[in-house]
């Protein structure tokens, strides 16, 4: 009989070791590394873009070497002091059960076959649904992220409009079906318009809602444009918009949308977890009458990349608009089938770090993580509000603070001279924006591990800039 292998070769071992140890130390001292490459795009390469050997090299040495390779070549996105995007931080917990993610190895694609990791994402959605407030039963699909939850969710939306009508969209293709009005705000995300472009429901078809100057929909140029619509329309709202954090006032909208028999989608990829917050909740009044929400859990939660979750009021127009069953594939759960509300057959378990970071924080903690992000947004717009020549241009209502210098072109000037400094000295990490024809700071708010300090931190280091520049 064929002795098989039990374990790992010593060699495998060593690089398992390695990489953890490797992982270890740079978390460990994320926060005193640069807040920005020091390496550029062309020394990176030419760093990796060795010639293939012809016999392979020993596995312990290939992850010391790209360990090596990478120092000074990656932003310290992980670290307290980032703001240059919503991202989160990846929480340890997280990493720490992804790492058992690509130790299991498991395609969480079918229960059947990966019971464990069903149970652990079902749990997850389950919680996210309560935590959100939506209505029970809801259902959900794990995806890479808002993008891919945006675009999914507007799948099942063009179903479920579809079908009404009559057509089957799955079956028959969009090729002389009924036309659906689809309706976004003016200051939509870029996710949204993806999903449409991706969903085949075309971005430049989609009309344009005015918003005010916190980028909020327009009530009255809504009714308008809904009246205007000669079939039931897909209406894309926002909780957080990306440069001030503003809310669509969705008690106002949802119910006219629905009695045209249309569909609302919002996109919160960060801002529907101001749900989860007591003191921040009246952000989304009346969001769970939507049909279906989009959500980042790399941003409220700090799960590690890849991480989002889209949600739908009818489980069924999610699984009529993704479900790809195989007659090859086992048997499969039709109350709860991973594959069925997603559009991947073959993926990793990435619902696993998000199920572990949000059994250890709880309701309470992530309740107290998010209504910190805004607090310290305040505090960052407090401060930076008081230095002569700095305006906050957006009401700090959750974890966005937009910072312009000076006024008028020259303004824009100063801003990004500002915001160049500030970058170059590499302590903290804001980014770059536009709003409302003027360049800005973009000071972004979501990192588990950010604290008043990293919050005193940019507003000082985005003050001394501006007076350097001033100056200068």
């Amino acid at each position: 009989m064929t002795q098989l292998s039990t374990g790992l070769t010593v060699e495998e071992r060593a690089a398992l070791a390695t990489a953890y140890s490797a992982a270890l130390a740079y978390r460990s001292n994320v926060s005193h590394h640069p807040a920005r490459p020091s390496v550029g795009l062309d020394e990176a390469v030419a760093r990796f873009r060795l010639p293939l050997s012809d016999h392979g090299e020993q596995a312990p040495q290939v992850i010391t070497e790209i360990t090596a390779a990478a120092e000074g070549a990656l932003h310290a996105m992980t670290a307290p002091g980032f703001f240059g995007y919503v991202l989160g931080g990846s929480h340890p917990v997280g990493v720490a059960a992804d790492a058992l993610v690509s130790a299991w190895g498991q395609n969480a694609g079918s229960s059947t076959e990966t019971p464990a990791i069903t149970g652990m994402e079902r749990t997850l959605c389950d919680w996210l649904v309560e935590l959100f407030g939506l209505p029970e039963g809801t259902g959900a699909g794990l995806v890479t992220g808002a993008s891919a939850a945006n675009f999914s969710a507007v799948l099942a939306a063009r179903h479920a409009l579809l079908a009404a009508q009559g057509w089957d969209v799955e079956q028959d293709g969009l090729i002389g079906a009924p036309a659906i009005p689809v309706l976004i705000g003016a200051d939509a995300h870029s996710a949204v318009t993806a999903a449409l472009r991706y969903s085949g429901l075309g971005a430049g078809r989609a009309q344009r809602v005015a918003t005010d100057e916190q980028g909020r929909i327009d009530p009255a140029d809504f009714a308008d444009k809904l009246a205007r619509c000669e079939a039931p329309p897909l209406v894309i709202l926002q909780a957080g918009q990306i440069n001030t954090g503003a809310f669509d006032p969705f008690e106002a909208l949802i119910s006219q949308v629905h009695d045209r028999g249309g569909w609302v989608h919002v996109d919160g990829a960060f801002g529907l977890w101001a749900t989860a917050v007591p003191e921040l909740a009246h952000l989304c009044a009346g969001v769970a009458r939507a049909d279906s929400w989009a959500v980042d859990l790399h941003k409220g939660l700090s799960a590690p990349f890849d991480a989002g979750v889209v949600l739908v009021r009818d489980r069924a127009m999610l699984v009529a608009a993704m479900s790809a069953r195989g007659a090859y594939l086992p048997a499969q759960n039709a109350e709860w089938e991973p594959s069925d509300s997603t559009p991947e057959l073959s993926r990793r378990a990435r619902g696993v770090p998000s199920y572990a970071i949000l059994r250890h924080l709880g309701r309470s903690g992530v309740a107290e993580l998010i209504l910190r992000h805004h607090r310290l947004a305040r505090r960052i717009a407090t401060a930076v509000a008081a230095e002569p020549g700095l305006t906050v241009l957006n009401d700090v209502v959750f974890n966005q603070v937009a910072i312009c210098c000076g006024d008028g072109p020259e303004g824009d000037r100063l801003t990004e001279a500002v915001l160049k400094q500030v970058q170059a000295q590499a302590r903290v990490y804001p980014s770059h924006g536009a709003w409302r024809g003027r360049q800005i700071i973009r000071v972004s708010v979501s990192g588990y591990a950010t604290r008043a300090e990293h919050a005193d931190l940019v507003a000082e280091e985005i003050i001394s800039a501006w007076r350097g520049v001033r100056e200068g």
